[in-house]
């Protein structure tokens, strides 16, 4: 496929941070071209790009991606009775069916809403990562790993079928196989170290909660007498192919360690402020000691939706609040997290993040034509502050239109929609 968009305002996020009026050439999977001046050529689809910011598609570092179906039910509840009382029950009746369902709306809700790039991790990986081939998102799929099984497997069955998830997915173009041991407490040493080798052996990412709350810590000290951070160390579970998800509980000294091991954070927090964690990772200490920070929106279940755009205002101004200073993530650092950091975590920074020929082409398109989007005095600010996910207008990823005009073109919408009522039900009843 072959797409131009001319006209239109480029947020290249490139080393220069440029923006200016433009015109992009999409070849195949790639951009090809990027310029200011006209580019005449002929493609399969001419986008007219006045009106609109094209920029690079948002990566989300962190969810959960079937648990849409479970978006509203047991709210308002500690993490810990949420997952117990609510959630871990719900999840004991999912089946491919319902994973199915539940993946193909959280696809559907992120191509609306400007994201074309996530990390999961979840059960039932093989259903998930064939629904995410087929509807065109970019995947980076963590098979998860815990102590009592998963809902899809007994606790001897995991690894030989993560095995051969990893082997079946490892060279797809879109979909890349993750092993994602849940966190330590529901994770044994063993298991903990288990993975961490099944990560290192073929070359994939590692992707876990850690320091989600007081009580994991604390928990984790008086089984191991060590922190998360720690215990991840010895297990060999941190490396700078590790996603830690959350690290609401850090201490300084583990921001050290991860910067160390040049591992890397995903920062969720709509969905840490609303399950009360009690605490705020500070991104200024994380960033000042280099460690690569992306953002993510956790589950559905849990936030309660797969916005980027409402978890790029949220971190920014959590972190503002939180220690008085209107400096503390200023815009454009907050959409380098959403974009260069989650590509960089996913050691994908030579391929994703910025408009750059060269570059695989997951963009997304704005359309500015609303009143909260006027005036444009600063588009970065734009885009952090007041842009809504459904102003994103089209969706492309690795060279392929998703979304064009708010038309989805790769899955039956109205289907899903029809669908995913009924299945939900069966979970929750």
């Amino acid at each position: 496929m072959s797409i131009l968009v001319s006209n239109t305002k480029i947020v290249t996020q490139d080393r220069q941070r440029r923006i200016f009026e433009g015109n992009v050439l999409i070849e195949g999977s790639k951009i090809t071209g990027v310029s200011k001046k006209p580019i005449n050529q002929e493609t399969e689809w001419k986008i007219d790009g006045r009106g609109k910011l094209l920029l690079p598609g948002l990566i989300n570092l962190h969810t959960h991606l079937p648990m849409g179906l479970l978006r509203g039910y047991g709210d308002d509840l500690p993490l810990e009775r949420w997952l117990t009382d609510c959630i871990w029950p719900a999840e004991g009746r999912l089946d491919p069916k319902s994973i199915k369902i539940g993946s193909e709306l959280g696809l559907l809700e992120m191509i609306a809403s400007g994201t074309t790039c996530f990390a999961d991790m979840y059960f039932f990986e093989e259903e998930i990562a064939e629904i995410t081939e087929k509807i065109g998102l970019r995947g980076f799929l963590g098979f998860s790993l815990m102590n009592r099984g998963t809902p899809e497997l007994k606790p001897e069955e995991m690894h030989p079928a993560l095995s051969q998830f990893i082997q079946k997915w490892k060279k797809n173009d879109l979909v890349k196989p993750v092993v994602a041991p849940h966190s330590c407490y529901t994770c044994s040493s063993e298991i903990l170290t288990k993975a961490a080798e099944f990560a290192k052996k073929h070359g994939v990412l590692l992707h876990t909660h850690c320091s989600e709350t007081k009580k994991e810590v604390y928990d984790c000290q008086a089984e191991y007498g060590k922190r998360p951070v720690e215990l991840f160390k010895e297990c060999g579970v941190l490396t700078q192919k590790t996603i830690l998800a959350h690290c609401c509980w850090i201490t300084k000294a583990e921001i050290n360690e991860i910067a160390k091991a040049k591992a890397k954070i995903a920062h969720n927090p709509i969905s840490n402020a609303k399950l009360a964690t009690g605490s705020v990772p500070d991104l200024r200490e994380i960033l000042k000691a280099n460690v690569s920070v992306g953002l993510g929106t956790d589950g559905a279940a849990s936030n309660n939706d797969l916005n980027m755009f409402e978890t790029m205002k949220f971190a920014s101004l959590l972190q503002k609040h939180q220690y008085e200073d209107p400096l503390a993530l200023p815009a454009q650092k907050t959409l380098d997290l959403a974009t260069l950091g989650g590509a960089d975590a996913l050691s994908m920074k030579g391929k994703l993040g910025s408009i750059e020929e060269g570059k695989l082409a997951d963009l997304i398109l704005i359309d500015l034509r609303h009143p909260h989007l006027k005036p444009l005095h600063n588009p970065i600010s734009t885009l952090v502050y007041a842009t809504k996910g459904c102003d994103v207008c089209t969706t492309i990823v690795n060279g392929r239109l998703l979304m064009h005009e708010k038309r989805f073109l790769t899955c039956n919408y109205e289907k899903v929609l029809d669908e995913v009522s009924k299945v939900a039900l069966e979970l929750t009843k």
